[in-house]
C-alpha cells in the first residue's frame, strides 16, 4: 500500500499526495465522499504539484459533485431478502414480521419488525433509528479511550446524517459529529473518524501535522481510511454463492 507522503490544502479540499516512480502526475477521486488523491512523479515538488491541482479544478469538482449527487442507496424498498450491513457484516433482511417496531440479530438474519400497513419508507425509520442507537451506545467507550491518548477532551457528540462527510468537529464546543451510516461499517473504521475528528482539535487542516499526529496516534489509519471508502454502500440483493 503507498503511503501518503504530503497533505495539501486547495481551494479547500483536502489532498493526499504519494510521491512514486512514474512519468506522469495522476488525479484520482475516490467514492463515497469524493476524496481526491494525488500520484505524483518524485522530482515535482509541491507548488507544481498546487498548479496542476488548480488547473484540473473543474474536473475534479464536477466528479467530487457526482459522487455526492449519487443515490448509492438505490433499493430500500425494504423486503425480505435484501441484504443490509451491520458493523460490517451483511444480513438477509426478514421484514415480514408485523407488531410493535423492532430490531434483531441471529446469525445472518436481520429481522425487522413493523407495525401493520408499514410501507418501505416506515420500515426505513425504523432501521435508521436503530443504527443511530447502535452508533450512540458504541461512542462513549471510543471516545473514552482515545481522549487520554490524545490528550483532547470531547465534550459532546452528535450522530447525524450528514451527506459527503463520514464526520467532523466543533473545536469551539470540543463537540464531534458523526454519520449513522457509520454502524454499517467495521468498527475499526468507526474508531477511525473518532480519531480523525479527536486529532482535528490539535489541527485543524489536512496538512503534514495532521498527518504526522494520525501516524503518532494510529499507525494504520490509512489502511483504516481505505477500508471504509472501499466498504459496501448500498443494500442488495441477497444471492446465494
Amino acid at each position: 500500500m503507498s503511503t501518503v507522503n504530503a497533505y495539501l490544502t486547495v481551494a479547500g479540499l483536502g489532498i493526499d499526495v504519494v510521491y512514486k516512480d512514474i512519468k506522469n502526475m495522476h488525479i484520482s477521486v475516490y467514492p463515497p465522499v469524493g476524496r481526491v488523491r494525488v500520484a505524483a512523479p518524485q522530482r515535482l515538488d509541491e507548488d507544481a504539484i498546487r498548479l496542476a491541482i488548480i488547473q484540473r479544478l473543474p474536473w475534479i469538482k464536477k466528479q467530487r459533485q457526482q459522487l455526492q449527487d449519487a443515490d448509492r442507496q438505490t433499493d430500500r424498498r425494504m423486503v425480505s431478502g435484501e441484504t443490509h450491513y451491520v458493523w460490517g457484516e451483511r444480513y438477509r433482511l426478514d421484514s415480514s414480521r408485523v407488531g410493535r417496531s423492532h430490531i434483531g440479530l441471529k446469525g445472518k438474519t436481520l429481522w425487522l419488525t413493523a407495525p401493520a400497513g408499514a410501507d418501505g419508507d416506515a420500515k426505513q425509520a425504523i432501521l435508521d433509528r436503530w443504527y443511530r442507537r447502535e452508533l450512540k451506545a458504541a461512542l462513549p467507550e471510543l471516545i473514552a479511550k482515545w481522549e487520554p491518548t490524545i490528550g483532547e477532551h470531547v465534550a459532546k457528540f452528535v450522530v447525524r446524517r450528514m451527506k459527503t462527510k463520514w464526520g467532523t468537529c466543533q473545536s469551539a464546543t470540543r463537540a464531534i459529529w458523526i454519520n449513522p451510516e457509520l454502524a454499517k461499517k467495521n468498527p475499526r473504521c468507526l474508531e477511525y473518524i473518532v480519531v480523525h475528528e479527536m486529532v482535528h482539535f490539535l489541527e485543524r487542516t489536512h496538512n503534514e501535522r495532521f498527518g504526522d499526529l494520525m501516524d503518532k496516534f494510529m499507525p494504520d489509519w490509512q489502511a483504516r481510511r481505505d477500508e471504509l471508502n472501499d466498504a459496501p454502500l448500498a443494500a442488495e440483493d441477497w444471492s446465494c454463492g
